[in-house]
């Protein structure tokens, strides 16, 4: 999209604000929202069955229902990471400096994860082949299903964020750049781009045979319209364009009813259209339209539900929330209570407890994992010479992404 940044020491990657934005707490309460779409999602599969609803109409009402919530999560998750990471950079950060406090920020969760989930599960049945690239976050590169889905399945989204990380201090430059009466039209290019990706998919990649999740594509066609992280790359520039588009005042003032019902009409629409385009396409405009609409909100200072204490925290929890619940999810239902089904209370019941206990083992990662680590090795020490500086953002926590 652009051509690469060259970095100089001592000197800032393109213009940057002159002034630190404001914080974004509605957005960090919005985190939370979304991980409990993902979570919903995962909770209404029949294979694994991590469905509870012993009717098959509920189930299957359940199920579709929720059936796009955890596209719709991730697609968020994306949107926000370059848009907090672009509202959030800083003109004296470095590369080095930016890169360490990424890959802190996910790799320690990830790890304890992933280690939980093999002593649980996933050792007794998951080859070398497929645990060794999980573990170093690569396992999305690889286009065999039992290698891109594996261990901890949501896992995977942290492999493009891995790469969104690594080309961050070479993008801001570049999208710092762009003139401000050009970025509508680049916002748009990037949602074309998605267009363009479900469309080759679709049409030139064979949608046979089935994806052992019983999705109406083949496993090649989920790897490269959903899984593979260069393809996602257009929502984190998205979501650098609308942090810019925002910044300088350039995106119109939509309340927040107003974008809440757009999601909902975009979801709609996810619902309706053929598969492929239901990974990002059908609702990343309402996605988009609602991170802009909840940060204008939090620039503007009018108060929301998403920003307050409660919330706030929640959205802090959301990362090591996001990465437990499948562990939780599939060892709970499938290992503990055997698959067992109920009545409609009793559904209803059993998914309130596994959201409890995967809240709980969230806020465990936060404080005796992603906490302590960032407090201890986040920030070079006070005599750590400088390298190359970059204008790169700080730990997403800070003012409100997060996690995909």
């Amino acid at each position: 999209m652009t051509a690469p940044l060259t970095v100089r020491a001592g000197r800032p990657a393109g213009p940057a604000p002159s002034r630190r934005p404001a914080p974004l707490p509605s957005l960090t309460g919005l985190r939370f929202v979304a991980a409990a779409l993902v979570f919903f999602f995962h909770s209404s599969f029949f294979d694994p069955l991590t469905n509870p609803f012993a009717d098959r109409g509920q189930a299957e009402t359940f199920q579709w229902l929720f059936s796009k919530a955890g596209w719709m999560g991730v697609s968020f998750f994306f949107v926000l990471s370059g848009f907090v990471l672009t509202w959030s950079s800083r003109p004296d950060d470095t590369v080095v400096g930016f890169w360490r406090r990424r890959l802190l920020k996910i790799f320690p969760n990830h790890i304890a994860m992933w280690a939980l989930a093999m002593l649980l599960f996933a050792g007794a049945a998951t080859p070398l082949t497929s645990w060794l690239p999980n573990l170093f976050l690569v396992h999305s590169w690889f286009p065999q299903h039992d290698i891109y889905i594996s261990v901890n399945a949501p896992s995977w989204s942290l492999c493009s964020e891995l790469l969104f990380y690594l080309l961050f201090p070479f993008l801001v430059g570049p999208v710092r750049r762009i003139r401000t009466e050009r970025l509508w039209a680049w916002a748009v290019a990037a949602v074309v781009g998605m267009l363009a990706l479900a469309t080759a998919v679709t049409l030139l990649v064979p949608d046979r045979p089935r994806t052992p999740e019983g999705f109406p594509i083949s496993a090649a066609q989920f790897w490269l319209g959903y899984n593979f992280p260069p393809g996602r790359l257009f929502e984190f520039v998205l979501g650098m364009l609308l942090a810019r588009l925002v910044l300088a005042g350039r995106f119109p003032r939509v309340p927040l009813p107003a974008a809440l019902a757009l999601v909902v009409a975009g979801y709609a629409l996810a619902l309706n259209v053929p598969f492929l385009y239901g990974f990002t396409v059908a609702a990343i405009v309402p996605v988009a339209v609602l991170v802009c609409a909840v940060a204008m909100a939090d620039v503007e200072g009018r108060r929301t539900l998403l920003g307050g204490r409660a919330m706030r925290r929640l959205g802090e929890v959301s990362f090591g929330f996001y990465l437990a619940q499948y562990v939780v999810l599939y060892y709970g239902r499938v290992h503990v209570l055997h698959n067992r089904t109920y009545g409609a209370l009793g559904g209803v019941l059993e998914l309130l407890a596994l959201f409890l206990v995967t809240l709980a083992l969230g806020q465990l990662l936060l404080v005796c994992v992603e906490r302590p680590v960032m407090r201890r090795w986040a920030r070079p020490r006070a005599h750590a010479p400088r390298t190359a500086a970059v204008a790169a953002g700080g730990p997403v926590a800070e003012s409100s992404g997060r996690r995909p």
